[in-house]
């Protein structure tokens, strides 16, 4: 090997040394993603979106639920409860007991749902709820815990399970309807009302889990059945006493009227479209109704 093969040899040495000292260096002190000066960048913009998306919804949810929540009521019902007394007579040694009626009792439950469309008192809810007890008088309680005695009831004619209550206030919160013709499967909703009389207010989350659904529904308990065609089927909790509550989307605007639930399975609950309700409505003020 002559001199200059040798020199030669030596500063390529001399190259892979410092080339592997500045490698080294450089991790130690951070600067090797020089080298890819968008890797960590990219992944700190995802992580920053993902944040922001997500922040974004949780905020959106919340001022759903405030917009909302303002215009949905509890439906009340009073009734006399009649009341009986035993009364013993020893002149009737085969039949000394008989029951007699005493002064009734008034008695007051909530018994549903619904929802202010109009700042004049026009309130949106079930015919089930509002043909409860013929003979009872209907109350709504707003979410403010205002009670304002019901004036009217209109029922659809058409044989939906819509009614339409008129209560004597005005400046009350409305909430809007939607468009339940565009409504997706997979869609997140919201059920909001009063579940088993008692926990007001109640918010639900969950998704459209089915569309255009046939149903039978009713109780024998309760004395009725009908049928139900197109209906919106949900996983969002619905219970009895949320019946006449509105189902909303993640825009706040009402898509159905929580109406059922099965009472075989979990988190299946129906909802007349919207679009019945507007209809409902439209003949009311048409004088139709």
């Amino acid at each position: 090997m002559n001199v200059e093969q040798k020199i030669s040899y030596s500063n390529k040495l001399l190259l892979i040394i410092f080339l592997f000292c500045l490698v080294i260096f450089g991790q130690v002190n951070g600067l090797i993603p020089v080298l890819h000066p968008h890797y960590n960048e990219v992944r700190q913009t995802n992580t920053q979106e993902i944040n922001t998306v997500s922040n974004q919804v949780v905020v959106n949810s919340e001022n759903v639920i405030q917009k909302v929540v303002p215009a949905v009521v509890t439906i009340k019902i009073s009734q006399q409860s009649p009341d009986f007394a035993i009364e013993f007579n020893p002149m009737n040694p085969f039949s000394p007991f008989r029951r007699v009626p005493v002064q009734s009792q008034q008695t007051s439950q909530n018994i549903g749902s619904g929802f202010i469309v109009e700042s004049n008192g026009l309130v949106v809810t079930n015919k089930h709820v509002a043909t409860a007890d013929t003979n009872a008088t209907y109350t709504v309680v707003t979410n403010d815990g205002k009670e304002y005695p019901v004036k009217k009831i209109y029922l659809d004619p058409s044989g939906n399970d819509i009614a339409i209550l008129q209560i004597d206030a005005s400046g009350l919160p409305t909430i809007s309807l939607g468009d339940s013709s565009v409504i997706q499967l997979g869609e997140p909703v919201y059920a909001i009302g009063t579940p088993l009389g008692q926990f007001t207010n109640t918010v639900t989350s969950g998704i459209i889990s089915g569309l255009g659904r046939g149903i039978t529904a009713g109780s024998r308990y309760e004395g009725y059945v009908e049928k139900l065609d197109n209906v919106i089927q949900t996983d969002a909790a619905i219970n009895p006493g949320n019946s006449g509550g509105p189902l909303v989307s993640t825009q706040g605007a009402v898509i159905g009227i929580n109406t059922a639930v099965s009472s075989q399975g979990q988190n299946i609950g129906f909802a007349i479209p919207v679009n019945v309700v507007k209809i409902v409505l439209s003949g009311y003020k048409s004088g139709a109704v």
